[in-house]
């Protein structure tokens, strides 16, 4: 089966995807939903070869539902569509991964995903950092937390204190101390996450103005 798609440049992009709808008797294959930015698996479907088809043509993710015996267009009537972004096929031939933009929450209970999650971006323990940053800085606990009693000082503080490990991290990067720059730079960035949120951004933010300024 030959499957086109539009990328998001608007250039024709052509896969040939030998999907076998005919591995399981109901022919059936298991369409998992990821959503293209946050990387994050929203929900997980079924598609015929006639859902396929119209999910290829209308770019709105259409499933077969089993309870209703009949296509199912996610979004038909809550209008929580999943904008088609592009469709991968298994080793086997046999399972979708369907990454998209979702228009709203997709769980039908109102969540982000089927498993309740938040479908917000994740930078690994970056984004564990910048939790723990927010945390302890609404804790206030300026005796027992080094991050609660810098935000107290102010910002000017906090901003200093990156520009002191951004000398010692170039400061080692001009040495053969590779221990003593990684050791710099892991301060310099964790300071960097401090001063990020003291101004009311996050990583979230920086993304979004390197992704404007790419070409």
């Amino acid at each position: 089966m030959v499957y086109s798609y539009w990328t998001k440049n608007e250039e024709p992009t052509t896969k040939i995807m030998n999907i076998d709808f005919n591995k399981n008797n109901d022919g059936l294959v298991p369409a998992i939903i990821q959503d293209a930015t946050t990387k994050n698996v929203l929900m997980l479907g079924y598609m015929n070869e006639e859902a396929f088809k119209k999910t290829q043509e209308t770019k709105l993710v259409t499933f077969f539902s089993r309870t209703k015996n009949r296509l199912w267009t996610k979004g038909e009537e809550s209008g929580n569509v999943l904008n088609l972004i592009d469709i991968k096929l298994d080793c086997d031939n046999d399972t979708l991964l369907v990454s998209v933009n979702p228009n709203g929450p997709t769980c039908h209970k109102g969540t982000d995903t089927c498993w309740g999650e938040v479908n917000k971006q994740n930078y690994g323990f970056f984004s564990t950092l910048e939790d723990v940053i927010t945390e302890r800085v609404a804790n206030k606990d300026t005796k027992k937390s080094y991050v609660a009693s810098l935000f107290a000082k102010g910002i000017n503080k906090v901003a200093q204190k990156v520009g002191e490990e951004a000398v010692e991290t170039v400061i080692e990067a001009m040495d053969n101390n590779d221990e003593l720059f990684l050791y710099e730079s892991a301060d310099l960035m964790f300071h960097y996450l401090m001063l990020l949120q003291a101004k009311g951004f996050t990583l979230k933010d920086i993304e979004a103005e390197l992704k404007g300024r790419h070409k």
